[in-house]
Order: C-alpha cells, then structure tokens, then sequence
C-alpha cells in the first residue's frame, strides 16, 4: 500500500488521554474505525465528524488494510520449492 497514513494521526497525553486521534483533532482512531465496523459510509463519517477530513477516512481504512496485513490469525501460505 502506497498511501502514507502515519502523518494523519497524533498521540498526546493531553489530548484524549493519550489515545491515538486524528491529528489536529479530538476524535479517537478507534472511534473512527468502529464507524467503519457498523457500516457507516465515508459521507456519513464526514458528516458526524466536521472536523475529521476525507483523506483522514482514507488514512484510517489505510491504517485498518495494512494492520489486518500484519496481525491476521490465519496460517501461512505454503512456500512452494
């Protein structure tokens, strides 16, 4: 995946008790990427969010495409010789 999501987030103590947010903002990673879980749609995200931007939805489906790449619990593929 091409897409640099890291510049997007932020960790603080003292913003959110140090949870990882959309940088600039007060919205919670985990908040975002439950929204997606429920099937809310990236317009629907926008519209809740005002101050979360379009390439910060992107950012966090990034984020959830490469965190499922490295932590999935499924055997690994054969290697053939």
């Amino acid at each position: 995946m091409n897409f640099n999501y890291t510049g997007f987030f932020e960790r603080r103590a003292e913003v959110c008790g140090g949870e990882t947010v959309i940088k600039g903002t007060r919205v919670p990673l985990r908040t975002l990427l439950a929204s997606l879980a429920e099937g809310a749609s990236v317009e629907e995200i926008l519209a809740d969010f005002p101050t979360v931007s379009r390439e910060a939805v992107r950012a966090v489906i990034a984020f959830a495409a490469v965190s499922a790449e490295e932590d999935l619990p499924v055997p690994a593929a054969p290697v053939l010789a």
